[in-house]
C-alpha cells in the first residue's frame, strides 16, 4: 500500500495491486486555468497578455468625449485581499470576492487652431474602486452568498467560415439550397444564400436578404473585376469562317474537343472528335506546342464577354463586357477586324451562371449606390448620406473595436481557403468575403464540400474566463456611454477620474452572471465524485448558445467526434 501527499497537506492511501505509472490529472484544472488566466493576479502589470480582464479593459478604454478634448485612459489594474476568508464566507453568507482598483489616467488637451493641433494642458492619475469580482476556490468553484456555485463551460460554434446546405427542406422539389456563414466572436453575422432560383443573396445579421454582387461593389469591385474575379476567361480568335480557342488548361479539362484536333507537324491526331480533354490529352498538346483548339459556332455563341470589346478606330463599344455573343455581334467584329474576342467561361454544366445572372438583377451601378443600398437596408428609416453609410459600412466588418473575429476565426479562414494572414489581423479582409462567395458558387458547382456543424473540430469551450470576460465587456461598454455623457456635460478641468467612473453597471453585470446566469449552477454536493463531474460538464445552452425549446434532435445527437472526449452518458436531457 502506497500513500502520496496531496497539495492540501491529506494523505491519500492507494489500496491498488499495480503500481501507477502516469500520475492523475487534475481534474478540475480547465476550471483553475481559465479563471487565472482571466484575472492574471500574479503577472506584473506590464508584463500581463492582452486577454481577459486586461484585454477588456484595454479594448474599451481609452474613452473619448464627443468633441477629442478629454481622454481617460487605463493604466493597469489590482487585486486587494479579499475581506473574508472562504470558510468565513460560507458561515456568514457571503460572496468571497477581491475588490478591484484601477489605476486611470485623464489627460485633458487644449485645442490651439482650426487646422486641430492639440498641447496637453493638464493629466491627472488616480487609482479607482472597480467593484468587487468574486475569486475561485481551490476547489474551482464560486462562493456567492454563500452557496458554493459551479461555473459550467459552454460548448458553441467555433468563429470562422461554415458551408451548409438546407438537406432539400426548404424547396418542394428537394433541391438543395447552399448556404455559407462568416460566424465572428463578437460584431456582425454575414450568411450568403442560393435561393430556389440559383440567385446569390447576401444577409447582413439576419436582415432582409439583398444580391451578393452589391456587397462586392460596396467592396470596390466593378461588373469587369467581378465576373473575371469568379469566372475564367476564354480567347476566341478567327480566320476567315473557322473560330480557334485559346489552350488553357483549366478550363479545357472541362470540355469536350469539337473536331479531331491534329500535330500540326506530323498531321497524327492528338485529341479525337467528342473526347473529353483528361490531363493527359492536354499534355500531349502542350508537348506538340498547339497554342489554339478548333471551335464550333455554338461553342461561342450565347456565352458573355468578359470586357468590352471596342472597335480600335472609332473607340466604339460593339460588345459590352456581360452582354451576350450572337451571331450578329460576331459578324460585327470579324466586320471591324477585331483580333480577339474574350469570353466568360460558363457552359452551365461545370460552371453556373449563378453570379452573372445575380449581377442581371441586381440594379446597383456603382459603389457609392451599393454601400447606400446596404445602409438603407440596416438603418430604414434614416436619411442615407455618402459620408454616413461609408463609415457605417466601414464600421461594420473592418474596425478591430465592432468587429472581432479572434485568433481561432482568423486561423479557420485561413485553413479553409489557404491564407497565410498573421492570426493578429482579427478584422475581415476583402479577400475573405470574396473567397467565401467563391468556394460557394463552387460547392454549387460540385467541387469542394459542405461542413458539419456538430463535428468537434467546429465547436470550442468556452470556459469560465472567456464567459465571464464577455459579460465584463457588455458592463464596461454602457459604462463607457455614461461616462462619455459626464466628460461632455461638466467642466473636465475640475474633475478627478473617480468623479467620472460608477462602477455600478459593472459589478451589476458580474453580480448578474453568477447569481442568475444559465451557467452559473448550485453545485451538485451528492457526493465527491458528482462535484468532480459537475465541475467537467458542457453545456451547449447559455447567452450566445442554444435555448431548449429550439435546440433539435441533431444536436443531441452522440456524433463520432465524441469518442474518448466526450461522455454520452454524463448528458442531461440527453
Amino acid at each position: 500500500m502506497s500513500s502520496a501527499l496531496v497539495p492540501a497537506g491529506i494523505w491519500r492511501k492507494d489500496f491498488s495491486k499495480i503500481e501507477k505509472i502516469v500520475d492523475l490529472p487534475n481534474l478540475i484544472e480547465i476550471q483553475k486555468r481559465s479563471y487565472d488566466k482571466y484575472l492574471q493576479a500574479d503577472v506584473a502589470p506590464e508584463s500581463r497578455e492582452d486577454s481577459g480582464l486586461q484585454g477588456v479593459f484595454k479594448s474599451v478604454f481609452p474613452i473619448r468625449d464627443f468633441n477629442q478634448t478629454a481622454s481617460l485612459e487605463f493604466v493597469s489594474y489590482r487585486f486587494e485581499r479579499p475581506a473574508y476568508e472562504v470558510n468565513e464566507c460560507r458561515e456568514r453568507g457571503m460572496t468571497y470576492s477581491a475588490p478591484l482598483k484601477v489605476t486611470v489616467r485623464l489627460v485633458v488637451w487644449d485645442v490651439r487652431d482650426e487646422a486641430g493641433g492639440r498641447s496637453i494642458r493638464d493629466v491627472k492619475e488616480q487609482e479607482v474602486y472597480f467593484g468587487e469580482i468574486p475569486l475561485m476556490t481551490d476547489t474551482g468553484t464560486f462562493i456567492v452568498n454563500g452557496t458554493e456555485r459551479v461555473v459550467v463551460s459552454q460548448l458553441h460554434r467555433s468563429p470562422g467560415v461554415f458551408f451548409e446546405h438546407d438537406k432539400g427542406k426548404t424547396h418542394s422539389s428537394g433541391k438543395l439550397l447552399y448556404s455559407a456563414r462568416i460566424i465572428p466572436n463578437r460584431g456582425s453575422w454575414l450568411d450568403f444564400e442560393f435561393d430556389p432560383k440559383d440567385i446569390v443573396y447576401v444577409r447582413i445579421d439576419r436582415r432582409r436578404k439583398l444580391p451578393v454582387t452589391v456587397l462586392v461593389r460596396a467592396l470596390g469591385l466593378n461588373t469587369e473585376q467581378m465576373l473575371n474575379y469568379f469566372y475564367k476567361t476564354e480567347i476566341v480568335t478567327y480566320e476567315g469562317k473557322s473560330l480557334f480557342k485559346t489552350l488553357e488548361p483549366e478550363v479545357l479539362a472541362m470540355q469536350r474537343a469539337a473536331k479531331d484536333i491534329k500535330h500540326p507537324k506530323t498531321g497524327e491526331i492528338l485529341v479525337k472528335k467528342g473526347r473529353k480533354f483528361n490531363q493527359n490529352a492536354i499534355e500531349k498538346l502542350q508537348k506538340a506546342k498547339v497554342t489554339e483548339i478548333p471551335a464550333e459556332p455554338e461553342d461561342v455563341i450565347g456565352r458573355p464577354a468578359a470586357h468590352d470589346i471596342v472597335d480600335p478606330t472609332s473607340g466604339e463599344v460593339i460588345l459590352e463586357c456581360n452582354q451576350i455573343l450572337s451571331e450578329e455581334k460576331l459578324e460585327e467584329i470579324k466586320k471591324h477586324k477585331i483580333p480577339q474576342i474574350p469570353l466568360l467561361f460558363i457552359d452551365n454544366f461545370n460552371v453556373g451562371p449563378y453570379l452573372r445572372n445575380t449581377l442581371l438583377i441586381d440594379k446597383v451601378a456603382s459603389m457609392e449606390e451599393a454601400i447606400t443600398e446596404i445602409y438603407r437596408r440596416l438603418r430604414p428609416g434614416d436619411p442615407a448620406t455618402i459620408e454616413t453609410a461609408t463609415a457605417f459600412f466601414e464600421n461594420l466588418f473592418f474596425n478591430p473595436e465592432r468587429y472581432d473575429l479572434s485568433k481561432v476565426g482568423r486561423l479557420k479562414i485561413n485553413h479553409k481557403f489557404g491564407f497565410d494572414v498573421p492570426l493578429e489581423l482579427t478584422t475581415l479582409r476583402k479577400e475573405d468575403i470574396l473567397d467565401t462567395v467563391k468556394y460557394l458558387v463552387n460547392l454549387k458547382d460540385g467541387f469542394g464540400q459542405v461542413d458539419d456543424i456538430d463535428h468537434l473540430g467546429n465547436r470550442r469551450v468556452r470556459a469560465v474566463g472567456e464567459l465571464l470576460e464577455n459579460q465584463y465587456r457588455i458592463g464596461l461598454v454602457r459604462m463607457e456611454r455614461a461616462i462619455k455623457e459626464r466628460m461632455s456635460l461638466q467642466e473636465i478641468e475640475t474633475l478627478m477620474p473617480h468623479d467620472l467612473i460608477n462602477p455600478k453597471p459593472v459589478s451589476a453585470v458580474v453580480k448578474e452572471f453568477f447569481g442568475s446566469s444559465q451557467l452559473s449552477q448550485f453545485m451538485d454536493q451528492t457526493n465527491p465524485l458528482s462535484e468532480v463531474t459537475h465541475k467537467r460538464r458542457l453545456s451547449a445552452l447559455g447567452p450566445g448558445g442554444l435555448t431548449r425549446e429550439r435546440a433539435g434532435f441533431e444536436v443531441r445527437d452522440v456524433h463520432t467526434t465524441h469518442y474518448g472526449r466526450i461522455c454520452p452518458i454524463e448528458t442531461p436531457e440527453g
